[in-house]
């Protein structure tokens, strides 16, 4: 593998763009961002070295055994993020590159070509989301730019922020040093513009460093066995930005697959199943592991191993069937509301479509009547899967390959949930929720992942098929403290309100369009508006358990009552004995019992007196002193010697359900940065 003789940076360009240096298909994604861009041209001005690159010199009777792509030039996230295919001419010599697609795409995208990523808090279908952006240098720069630790000024700006004009920036568009053919022609540039000689030396230094300095150095490859090529790769790659085990084994598939382009192929899936319904974010992970588990494979870890040449090639041949049931899948999972902002684990996917797999659904299934109980049981089923904590994480092989069985075993004639179920609890992770997880769960904040699928297991009545938001019940603009001691609320009231507003009992599901005509309206007066019909509006209010909705000032008996009925309607959802659950509440039983159908006799043996932990906590305090609810569990207190209550225990008994706080000389809130507690009550003289 010899090392040959450096070429410039123009001269990679000019290969790049006949189409003599290609992309092997086992080569992944171009995935630098534009500040690794910047720092790339930066290190090149400083005379930075950045490393040798690895080429391989396939011979033109062999190039059409292989597939091959090109470099990305105009990158768009949206449209465009992929490599294109290139049809190489038969025949025609080139070189891959093995190692080093990144720094080249980097320079092409910076030299010839845009750079469009999503603004900020932008939609993803806003075509104004995606602004085009070319690298430029700022030519009247000084010092080093803090914000990228750049000595020189790069920024991939827009045409219009590019015309900013001042005595310290003057931005230069860097892909028009391409058409400087020689030095000199750089001073007349500066001159035009009646730029200083500090610009000109900028200017020049770019000119050098593309057109005249020979910094690509390289070692070439000519063996031409796909074998050696493919362990090499593997070896170079294993640094900088490192390869995942996706990236790999997508490159290996596409190196096997012998009638399709692998790449093609699930890029194009992975895309299309991330534009179902309101969008998922579903990668290669997910799909090439649905098709370990769809075709029956034993052991379905990312190990290379797993995918040897018999496997790659019974994916491709299943490809049809494996790529239908992941595309059903993902459109249940938008029918039952689920999209990105809401599905806490992309996993749940792959059991989902392995079912269709093995009953060969068709998308008549999401609508036929005769299905529609099938589809409940999957609902309960998902719904508590991806509302129960530490299913989807550690032991997920081993998960998904028992889940398989089960299907394997029983899911001819149906979904069989409570055999999975069954299955789940076998392997530790039971679907089953003790009474403090309940509380727990009570509690959740908005924009919280589990929130939608929560409010969807409480109130199922609603069709998530179309956009459903979670919004605030009391609109949250009309919760600060200015505001609310406008509105008439007491200054102690105040904190409660703060805590409270963004948490469950305070949101619901509304459709996208409800929500957009909501806005900050208060509750009673939206729903008056939105429900003109006596009986329509006493049924919005029963369904969604909102009471009256009472006026601003009654918010906390409100939440507390809403709260209380959520608390009993997941209690019969999730199938906990109430009576032994408002036991282990009360008692803060720290070891949190599986109180569920088939236990729940248990009980704890030891009361405990948690008002007593408490006051003992805040004994030493000064009036007004605050401590949080994980300080007041931390403490040591004689009722509990060496062991601490449960948290939730003690935010049960500060925030009780209904009432105020009974616990004496101790006043719960929230301290500045809004982390709920209690403060000790002052001294009355």
């Amino acid at each position: 593998m010899p090392f040959q003789a450096p070429i410039t940076i123009a001269a990679a360009l000019e290969r790049m763009a006949r189409h003599d240096y290609v992309l092997p298909a086992i080569q992944r994604e171009f995935v630098w961002g534009p500040d690794r861009i910047c720092k790339l041209f930066d290190s090149l001005m400083r005379g930075y070295p950045i490393g040798s690159f690895l080429f391989w010199k396939v011979n033109g009777d062999k190039v059409k055994s292989y597939t091959f792509y090109d470099f990305v030039r105009t990158y768009h996230a949206k449209n465009s993020p992929h490599c294109p295919t290139l049809d190489v001419e038969r025949g025609k010599d080139v070189t891959a590159i093995l190692d080093g697609q990144q720094r080249l795409t980097a320079l092409n995208i910076g030299l010839r070509g845009s750079y469009a990523e999503r603004l900020p808090r932008m939609r993803v279908n806003n075509p104004l989301a995606y602004p085009t952006k070319r690298l430029h240098i700022n030519l009247l720069a000084r010092g080093d730019d803090d914000e990228l630790e750049l000595a020189y000024h790069f920024r991939f700006l827009t045409s219009d922020e590019a015309k900013a004009r001042d005595a310290g920036t003057f931005w230069f568009p860097v892909s028009e040093i391409r058409s400087i053919s020689e030095g000199d022609q750089v001073f007349d540039i500066t001159a035009r513009h009646e730029l200083p000689n500090a610009a000109g030396r900028v200017l020049f230094k770019l000119y050098e460093v593309v057109k005249r300095q020979t910094l690509i150095n390289y070692f070439e490859e000519e063996d031409q066995s796909l074998e050696k090529v493919l362990n090499i790769f593997i070896r170079v790659n294993s640094g900088a930005v490192p390869l995942s085990f996706s990236d790999l084994l997508l490159s290996i598939a596409t190196s096997q697959w012998r009638e399709r382009d692998a790449r093609e192929e699930i890029h194009a899936l992975v895309d299309d199943l991330n534009r179902t319904g309101q969008g998922f974010s579903l990668d290669k992970n997910s799909v090439l592991k649905s098709g370990l588990v769809l075709l029956g494979r034993s052991d379905i870890r990312f190990r290379v191993d797993n995918f040897d040449r018999h496997t790659m090639l019974a994916m491709e041949e299943g490809w049809d069937d494996i790529e239908r049931a992941l595309r059903l899948a993902a459109q249940l999972l938008s029918d039952f509301g689920f999209s990105s902002a809401t599905l806490p684990a992309n996993s749940v996917i792959i059991p989902l479509a392995h079912y269709a797999h093995l009953r060969r659904l068709d998308t008549g299934y999401l609508r036929r009547a005769a299905d529609a109980q099938d589809r409940a049981e999957i609902r309960r089923w998902l719904l508590r899967a991806v509302i129960k904590g530490g299913i989807w994480g550690s032991g997920l092989d081993t998960l998904l390959g028992g889940l398989r069985a089960v299907l394997d075993a029983e899911a001819r004639t149906g979904f069989p949930r409570e055999s999975l179920e069954r299955e789940m609890s076998r392997q530790s992770k039971p679907l089953r929720f003790d009474p403090l997880e309940i509380d727990d769960l009570l509690d959740l904040k908005y924009g919280a992942t589990k929130s939608f699928a929560l409010l969807a297991l409480l109130y199922p009545g609603i069709d998530v098929r179309n956009a459903f938001h979670v919004d605030h019940v009391y609109p949250r603009s009309r919760f600060t403290a200015a505001r609310l001691r406008a509105a008439g609320i007491a200054d102690q009231d105040i904190p409660a309100y703060l805590e409270r507003v963004d948490r469950l009992a305070n949101l619901q599901l509304l459709e996208g369009t409800e929500n957009v005509d909501k806005r900050a309206a208060l509750p009673w007066e939206w729903v008056q508006r939105a429900y003109p019909d006596p009986a329509a509006q006493a049924g919005y209010l029963y369904r969604n358990d909102l009471g009256e909705l009472p006026p601003l000032t009654d918010f906390l008996a409100f939440y507390d009552r809403r709260r209380a009925l959520m608390r009993e309607r997941l209690l019969e959802l999730l199938g906990i004995d109430p009576a032994a659950a408002a036991e282990a509440r009360d008692q803060g039983d720290d070891t949190r019992h599986a109180l569920t159908e088939e236990a729940p006799h248990i009980r704890r043996s030891q009361r405990r007196d948690i008002g007593a932990h408490i006051i003992s906590a805040f004994t030493s305090l000064a009036p007004g002193g605050f401590l949080t609810i994980n300080q007041i569990r931390t403490h040591r207190s004689e009722e509990y010697g060496d062991e601490f209550p449960s948290a939730g225990a003690i935010s049960a008994r500060l925030f009780p359900l209904t009432g105020r706080c009974t616990v004496p000389g101790v006043e719960p809130g929230v301290n500045e940065r809004g982390v709920r507690g209690a403060r000790k009550a002052q001294v009355e003289r």
